[in-house]
């Protein structure tokens, strides 16, 4: 590694290796740090219209939507996501582009050269959430985008991405438990955690399928006079779900006859779906209504004034890592907690019914996750024909060996353990019957090695 005088001579390789140093030699921060850092760093993109995304599951697919959207109307977007699959500049996206090794190279610089200083000053320097988020704001604002998306990283109040004080939008996904450790043990608890990002007077556009956290979220808006719009399942109806695409119709007046297709296969996609179709419309009539000096419109007004000319952009999105097939019978689902694990299992039974006999499960965790409790919903609610189980490249990793001994408390199908990915998923393809399919989940750390493995064509296995 080259020493903060050399910073200029680095290349990219050097920049990542960098960042990817930074959780060994710092540690999360308070909001106040972050923003001292985003201070010194110009306070880059303040202007640009900010929506915030929190949630337990749902935030990436809310915040994949919504920029489709806004694209599609021809404003310019930046998005700023988490985790990473294979490369770290998915992190970074400018009007549906991940930024290339030169632009992240540059960001780079001018980000580690503020972080340096901060150091010299004696502040501790940025963690490896906090530079990424500082590095994103100034590709926006460098880009010069009119709508920047931040989904946040980990629960919301002490996010870094909850800096910024004057969002435009804020949007709160499905909450269940996760991360329990940090965030706290009940879905009430959660919920406090993610109404953090609500803003005194912002709207705030909220997933109301789940009772105890809608409450929490209503008192917090009702406490800082943010207007609310709960959404509940009575706004859409699911028409199809397919192995490559979910269809649903909207509950409104304006467009109750428009089929609107997304060519990803959950069926919680249909919820995740019409927050940002109600966010977007009220974004826009907002803009519009400031534009022209009208009243600008409660976020119950407005729900369905698009009248279906939002349907193209849901159907053009693509989100990797969520019922994503990425070779015949072979689908990498970013499930990675209950809740989710939860949604996999109603969508894949919709899909296929009874027919779950010849398919296969690779399975992985992290070790902070409730794994115990996935483990024993796939083994109760699928019966599927074997679990494969494998380990990631993560120091939080759950060794295969334990993976497996669980799986064997709650199922007696076949259980494979194979600690190397690909031996792993060479033997969940093998084992699958004609026509039948593999489902990798449990840690988007395993879509991503997943992802990794075929790209490099380290697979010698037909499909």
């Amino acid at each position: 590694m080259k020493s903060n005088k050399d910073w200029k001579l680095y290349t990219y390789e050097d920049a990542v290796a960098y960042i990817e140093e930074i959780p060994r030699f710092t540690k999360k921060h308070s909001l106040a740090h972050t923003r001292e850092f985003l201070r010194r760093l110009g306070n880059p993109a303040a202007d640009r219209k900010l929506i915030h995304v929190a949630g337990t599951n749902g935030k990436g697919s809310v915040c994949a939507y919504l920029k489709e959207i806004l694209r599609a109307e021809g404003r310019k977007t930046g998005f700023f996501t988490s985790p990473h699959l294979v490369c770290i500049n998915e992190r970074i996206e400018i009007d549906g582009t991940q930024v290339d090794n030169g632009t992240f190279l540059r960001i780079f610089q001018t980000t580690a050269h503020a972080a340096w200083k901060m150091q010299e000053e004696g502040l501790e320097h940025p963690s490896y959430f906090e530079f990424l988020f500082g590095m994103g704001m100034k590709a926006f604002e460098e880009s010069d985008v009119e709508y920047i998306i931040l989904e946040t990283g980990l629960g919301g109040r002490l996010d870094a991405t909850n800096a910024p004080e004057h969002p435009v939008l804020t949007v709160i996904t499905s909450i269940s438990l996760d991360h329990t450790g940090i965030l706290g043990d009940t879905v009430a608890q959660i919920a406090a955690e993610k109404a953090g990002i609500i803003k005194p007077g912002v709207p705030v556009f909220f997933d109301g399928t789940a009772p105890e956290a809608s409450e929490v979220i209503r008192r917090r808006a009702e406490e800082l006079g943010a207007p609310c719009r709960e959404i509940s399942k009575n706004a859409f109806e699911i028409r199809e779900v397919t192995g490559k695409y979910i269809a649903f119709s909207r509950a409104n007046a304006y467009d109750k006859d428009v089929i609107y297709r997304i060519p990803i296969c959950g069926c919680y996609q249909a919820m995740n779906a019409e927050l940002a179709l109600e966010a977007a419309e009220y974004l826009l009539a907002a803009q519009e209504a400031v534009r022209t000096g009208i009243r600008i419109p409660d976020p119950e007004e407005t729900a369905g004034s698009s009248r279906g000319r939002f349907a193209g952009a849901l159907e053009s999105v693509h989100w990797e890592g969520r019922m994503e097939e990425v070779r015949p019978h072979l689908i990498l689902d970013g499930a990675h907690n209950p809740g989710a694990v939860r949604a996999f299992a109603e969508t894949v039974q919709m899909l296929k019914g009874n027919r779950l006999s010849g398919d296969v499960i690779l399975f992985s965790a992290v070790a902070d996750k409730k794994y115990d409790e996935m483990i024993a919903w796939l083994c109760q609610n699928l019966d599927v024909k074997a679990f494969v189980v494998t380990e990631i490249a993560d120091a939080r990793k759950v060794p295969a060996g334990e993976l497996a001994d669980r799986f064997r408390a709650c199922t007696d199908k076949e259980i494979v353990c194979r600690p190397r990915l690909k031996e792993a998923l060479r033997e969940a393809l093998r084992r699958r019957d004609a026509d039948a399919d593999v489902y990798c989940l449990g840690s988007l750390y395993l879509a991503g090695m997943v992802k990794k493995l075929l790209s490099g064509g380290g697979l010698d296995v037909e499909f």
